[in-house]
C-alpha cells in the first residue's frame, strides 16, 4: 500500500519496517530477523522512536509478529531455493529488504518486487541514494493496479518465466482487498508452473483473535482507516483454505501466527511472543 500523494510508502508499510528495526534495537538477541535497512530507506527522522506506535512496551507483541512473519517467509524461500527454485515474487513489496539483507540467498534467485509505479520509483531512488543500488537479479516491477494492469504480464516483461516454479509471497496485503480481488489473485498465482509455492498472510476474524490482542487489532483498524487504507477483509482459516483450493492449489495448509511463537520464540527468557491476529496460508501448485 502507498501514499499516492507523495509516492512514498504509506504509513502501514513504514510502520512494518520500523517495527522490524525496533526488534533489533530494543529486544535482546537472538533476533528473529535482523532488518534495519528498511529503517534507513524510510528515513523517518531522529525522533522516530518517540512515535506512539513505536512505544517499546505497547508494541512488543506486534513487532514480534512482524519479525516472525518475515522469518517464516525467508525460511520458506531458503528451503525452496535449496530445491532449485530460482524465482521469488513479492506482491506489494513495500519496504521489503530481502535482496539487500540476504545477498548470498538473493544471488541464487531472481527477485521480482511488484508494487505501484510511484512507490517503485521512490524505492529505486532510495536504494541508489543509500548506496545499495539495484543488483542485476533484483527486478522492480511497477504495476498500475488501479488501472487494472495485469501483473503477470508485467512480470513476464521483466523477465519472469511462468513456466518455471517460483515462490510467490503476499504479506500484509489481503486485509486491504475484497474477497473477490484476493480470489482473482489466487487464481492467477495458481497458473504458474507446478511446483510453485505461495505464502499469503490474512487477518483473522475478530472473534478468533486472542482476547488480549483484540484491543490492539481494533487500534490497528482505526489507524488504517484514519490513514485512508481501511481493512476490508477478515477470514477464518477455513475460508482462506477454501479460497486457495477453489483457485486451483493442490496442497494448502494453515500456519497460525501463534504457532510461530513455538518455532522462533520458545527458548527466549524475556517473554517476547508474537500477537495473534494474522495467520499464513502456504500452498503449492
Amino acid at each position: 500500500m502507498t501514499d499516492e500523494r507523495t509516492d512514498a510508502p504509506d504509513s502501514t508499510a513504514v510502520r512494518t519496517a520500523l517495527w522490524r528495526a525496533l526488534h533489533v534495537q530494543v529486544d535482546p538477541p537472538p533476533h528473529v530477523v535482523e532488518d534495519e535497512i528498511g529503517l534507513r530507506l524510510a528515513a523517518p527522522g531522529d525522533d522516530w522512536r518517540d512515535r506512539p506506535d513505536m512505544d517499546p512496551s505497547a508494541t512488543r507483541a506486534f513487532r514480534a509478529a512482524i519479525a516472525a512473519r518475515a522469518r517464516f517467509i525467508e525460511d520458506l524461500i531458503a528451503e525452496q531455493a535449496d530445491r532449485g527454485v530460482t524465482q521469488y515474487v513479492i506482491l506489494g513489496a513495500g519496504l521489503n529488504t530481502f535482496a539487500q539483507r540476504r545477498p548470498e540467498s538473493a544471488s541464487r534467485l531472481h527477485v521480482f518486487e511488484v508494487d505501484r509505479p510511484g512507490p517503485q520509483a521512490w524505492k529505486r531512488r532510495r536504494l541508489i541514494e543509500s548506496g545499495h543500488g539495484i543488483p542485476d537479479r533484483l527486478h522492480l516491477v511497477p504495476v498500475g493496479f488501479e488501472a487494472n494492469e495485469d501483473w503477470l504480464k508485467r512480470l513476464a516483461a521483466a523477465g519472469f518465466d511462468a513456466g518455471r516454479p517460483a515462490v510467490v509471497v503476499s504479506a500484509g496485503v489481503t486485509m486491504y482487498l475484497t474477497e473477490d480481488a484476493t480470489a482473482a489473485t489466487l487464481r492467477q498465482i495458481a497458473t504458474i508452473a507446478p511446483g510453485s509455492t505461495l505464502a499469503m498472510t490474512f487477518l483473522l476474524a475478530t472473534d478468533l483473535v486472542d482476547e488480549a490482542d483484540r484491543s490492539g487489532l481494533r487500534a490497528s483498524e482505526e489507524g488504517a482507516r484514519a490513514s485512508g487504507t481501511p481493512f476490508i477483509s477478515f477470514y477464518t482459516p477455513h475460508e482462506m483454505l477454501a479460497l486457495a483450493r477453489e483457485a486451483g492449489f493442490e496442497n494448502t495448509r494453515h500456519v497460525s501466527g501463534v504457532s510461530l511463537a513455538e518455532r522462533y520464540f520458545a527458548d527466549r527468557t524475556d517473554g517476547l511472543r508474537p500477537s495473534s491476529g494474522e495467520d499464513l496460508l502456504p500452498a503449492t501448485t
